[in-house]
């Protein structure tokens, strides 16, 4: 059940359900549902009709919104997104999420950190998640283009999304939920001042797109390159540790 305390040692309980359709997405597959069954059963153009109906199968499988269950290890930082790990790099932050932006909440500074890149496919859990647990601090949305979403520099001209989380002592993270060619709209769950315990959902983009995580400084990686991660479940580093990661490709 949601909510269950589970650990390592077996404790808890855990059961496969079938994931619930998140509202957002409803209203999309009723229309692609209402659409077959007009080429069914009114014009009785079936080899419209029943592609259209696996269609909307599709539809509600994209939004589909399982639990999982998130590590409560006070110093894991976990993926925001479901999706492969495409790019590792050090980077300076967005200039969005850099300085004080007038509101007294602090930026993560122009110093270049890792970034990990994560690349969702329109087959991945499209509902993201706080990395930390913490108070937003920063909401900042920005049109753009819609380029292909495994470009490096999707990050800088893609429509997109940056948000900014601080724990209680200060420590922030800062993620980036980015558009690409399929994706065409960023839909945000939050807002600035909301306080999140860390794998809460706060938003989805529609059809396909990345999210980008900036790691606070002194913190490495503990994902690969190429690695497939899970929203609220995989952590992607410890705040403070730095250790080189190496993985072979089998």
């Amino acid at each position: 059940m949601a909510g269950d305390l589970l650990d390592n040692r077996g404790r808890g309980e855990a059961g496969w359900e079938l994931p619930s359709i998140h509202p957002e997405g409803r209203k999309f597959g009723v229309i692609s549902v209402g659409i077959s069954l007009i080429f069914l059963l009114l014009l009785d153009w079936s080899i419209i009709g029943w592609p259209m109906l696996a269609l909307s199968a599709g539809v509600f499988a994209f939004f589909r919104d399982p639990e999982r269950v998130v590590p409560q290890s006070e110093n894991s930082i976990v993926s925001p997104a479901d999706g492969m790990v495409s790019l590792i790099s050090e980077v300076s932050p967005p200039r969005e999420l850099q300085t004080d932006d007038g509101s007294g909440a602090r930026g993560l500074g122009s110093e270049p950190v890792t970034r990990i890149s994560i690349f969702m496919s329109v087959f991945d859990v499209h509902i993201n998640r706080a990395p930390i647990g913490g108070t937003v601090r920063r909401l900042f949305y920005i049109p753009g283009k819609f380029l292909n979403a495994n470009l490096d520099k999707a990050s800088e001209e893609n429509e997109r999304q940056h948000i900014l989380i601080e724990r209680n002592d200060g420590v922030a993270i800062g993620f980036t939920q980015i558009a690409g060619m399929v994706a065409r709209r960023i839909v945000p769950f939050v807002k600035p001042g909301d306080i999140l315990a860390a794998g809460q959902r706060v938003g989805l983009i529609r059809f396909g797109s990345r999210v980008d995580v900036y790691l606070p400084a002194g913190t490495d990686s503990k994902v690969l390159l190429g690695q497939k991660v899970i929203a609220g479940e995989t952590v992607l580093a410890e705040i403070g540790e730095q250790k080189l990661i190496e993985g072979v490709s089998q």
